[in-house]
């Protein structure tokens, strides 16, 4: 892709500022968003190509972010396998599979569930901007399969899901297993589709302990990497709340890795591999702040961007709807029209 500052930078090409993009970007900090909501829900919204398309655009047309991402859920992967899903608004499952003997033989994979989605991704192609990147996602298996097990999403811990991966090993393996080879399968088609690069979004690292996520869920993370990978595809992971543990990742794996808040952005350098580029990681709560605030904030991220080329401006988290549109936007001005020195 050519002219891309988003693009640049993950290929590891020197650039006058790092490119900016945030998670969570195309909903309801936008009021273009927002009036789109007055008519259409938002599982309509996710599941209707067209209206994908504009939502996902919206930010590149409202606020100038330099990288587009799919305007669709990690959940649908889990109604690809047959779970029956509403919003309401947060996601809420007809079935739970904590409450059946045997999830495995619940769960029946329709792959045509993700059609929606591949179309969406063609309509986007058709009329985004050349110079301007799409980035697809997928939860991690991991996290995808927590809401599956617990049966909605208000319990931010997770309570039963954990309990049900302790006291059944065996089926947890295989649910893992299962929910990795169809996130593979929709990977590799969004891929196919044209995507730029795709980003593993691993919200919930943090509710089990380093050693038992990376014995259970590493191993099928890195399988949805390299199979990103060989498509040519680059990767991004995020796992928030991994910690230390990050390291384990490294460019055999994976291009970028994206840094929650929770963690030092000039710490980290120093133990995870070199050759991995950096995505993140400014606390989304602070774009709450005056813009004093905000520029004092900033200083540290100039600091570190002016030494570190290999390293994409975002946030820790995904922006929250309370934040004003005003503050997101002055952000992104910033990062865009600050002199980085390069």
């Amino acid at each position: 892709m050519s002219n891309s500052i988003f693009f640049d930078t993950l290929s590891g090409k020197k650039t006058q500022r790092p490119p900016v993009w945030f998670m969570r970007q195309a909903g309801r900090v936008l009021p273009s968003y927002m009036k789109l909501r007055e008519e259409h829900g938002f599982h309509d919204m996710m599941r209707t190509p067209e209206l994908a398309c504009k939502v996902t655009l919206l930010p590149y047309e409202d606020l100038g972010v330099d990288a587009l991402i799919l305007f669709s859920d990690i959940l649908v992967v889990a109604e690809a396998m047959g779970m029956k899903l509403k919003f309401d608004p947060a996601p809420v499952f007809e079935t739970a599979l904590k409450n059946l003997k045997e999830p495995v033989k619940f769960l029946s994979p329709d792959f045509t569930q993700l059609t929606h989605v591949y179309d969406a991704i063609d309509l986007i192609i058709k009329n985004k901007p050349e110079n301007i990147p799409l980035i697809g996602f997928s939860g991690s298996p991991f996290t995808t399969l927590v809401y599956m097990i617990q049966g909605f999403g208000r319990d931010h811990m997770f309570s039963d899901a954990i309990k049900f991966m302790y006291n059944n090993p065996k089926q947890m393996e295989m649910l893992m297993e299962a929910v990795t080879d169809l996130t593979i399968f929709y990977a590799e088609n969004q891929c196919d589709h044209g995507i730029s690069a795709f980003q593993i979004f691993e919200t919930h690292a943090g509710l089990i302990p380093q050693d038992l996520y990376m014995e259970l869920v590493a191993p099928q993370v890195k399988r949805v990497l390299k199979a990103v990978r060989e498509k040519g595809v680059p990767t991004i992971y995020f796992p928030k709340g991994l910690g230390s543990c990050i390291s384990k990742f490294g460019k055999e794996e994976t291009d970028f890795l994206g840094i929650d808040w929770q963690t030092s952005i000039f710490n980290v350098r120093k133990y995870i591999d070199p050759k991995v580029g950096i995505q993140g990681n400014l606390d989304p709560r602070a774009l709450a702040s005056d813009k004093e605030s905000l520029d004092r904030i900033m200083e540290k991220y100039f600091e570190f961007g002016q030494k570190e080329q290999n390293w994409i401006f975002n946030l820790g988290h995904g922006l929250t709807p309370d934040l004003s549109f005003e503050n997101v936007k002055y952000v992104i001005d910033k990062v865009k029209s600050y002199d980085w020195k390069r």
